[in-house]
């Protein structure tokens, strides 16, 4: 059966990219109405579906666009949290352009999620499998989508700072992985990076509390890493994301080896736009037990390191 909340989420925070005061709610929502996005400080509160076809092709975040050039960017930790928790309809408010950042990872949604709990409505839950192998590719980074009975992610980085180094990691995602392993991991970047950045215009809300800065083998943000592998993790839960903008959970594995969110739209487009390498198929209970957010509960949250 599809979910919605039981009651409202709430969560204020910065932009990372505009530095901005930003309050996001979640409202419960009814069946079939998927996860859409409202402006609320604009006069016609507009509406964006986070649908990938609704997506503006960007590598430092996920943003959703509407026929009006409405925006709202950096989605893509929300999203993670939406889909990691088995929440299939939702309407989020939001007072700004961007998402807040929060710490860097998607642990903040997730616990107002299980907090909130989840309402079962009369609707049937479809999920789409994946027939054939889907891959897109730039130079040594692709991404590819293959037949699988439940949603797998297998990520691999390398990255020339030591501190980041090559990492791997495969995880199955059902029944809570997500949450015991992923939600907490936050975003990185170089320190080079922050300042080019910032020379630009961007990341003017970011600080060492919402993001692992590192700066060759030395990790700058106090308290170093969560996790050894805490950069992979977040590339994974990014995935998660992004792939929930295909607005239905997926049945695939999908494996990434430097991808990102400009990719993994691309591989979503190059999927729909090929109707005979995916259906719709009526999620069983055979096929629910192994969705992402099926069994989620307060224990898995306080499993997190």
């Amino acid at each position: 059966m599809q979910t919605t909340l039981k009651s409202q989420v709430i969560c204020e925070g910065t932009g990372l990219h505009s530095g901005a005061p930003v309050r996001v709610v979640l409202n419960p929502s009814v069946a079939n109405s998927g996860i859409v996005f409202r402006r609320v400080d604009l006069s016609d509160c507009p509406v964006l579906a986070a649908k990938w076809d609704n997506v503006i092709v960007s590598p430092l975040n996920t943003r959703l666009t509407n026929t009006d050039g409405v925006t709202v960017s950096t989605i893509e930790h929300l999203m993670a949290a939406l889909a990691g928790c088995g929440v299939h309809n939702v309407c989020v408010d939001i007072d700004g352009p961007e998402v807040p950042i929060l710490d860097g990872s998607a642990a903040t949604f997730v616990r107002g999620i299980v907090e909130a709990g989840l309402t079962r409505l009369s609707a049937p839950l479809r999920a789409i499998e994946v027939l054939e192998e889907i891959e897109v590719s730039e130079g040594a980074a692709f991404a590819k989508l293959s037949p699988s009975t439940t949603l797998q992610i297998d990520f691999a980085i390398d990255f020339i700072d030591e501190a980041i180094g090559r990492q791997h990691k495969t995880l199955n995602m059902a029944n809570g992985t997500f949450v015991r392993e992923l939600c907490d991991s936050r975003t990185f970047c170089r320190s080079a990076d922050v300042d080019a950045m910032r020379a630009n215009g961007l990341a003017l809300g970011g600080t060492m509390e919402n993001a692992v800065v590192v700066d060759g083998d030395k990790v700058l943000t106090p308290g170093g890493l969560r996790h050894a592998d805490e950069a992979v993790r977040h590339k994974m839960l990014d995935a998660l994301g992004d792939l929930y903008t295909a607005g239905a959970p997926i049945l695939a594995r999908y494996t990434g080896t430097r991808s990102g969110h400009a990719m993994t739209n691309r591989l979503l487009r190059e999927l729909f736009d090929k109707p005979n390498a995916w259906r719709w198929v009526n999620c069983d209970a055979k096929i629910a037990a192994r969705l992402p957010g099926v069994g989620v509960s307060m224990a898995d949250l306080h499993a997190v390191a």
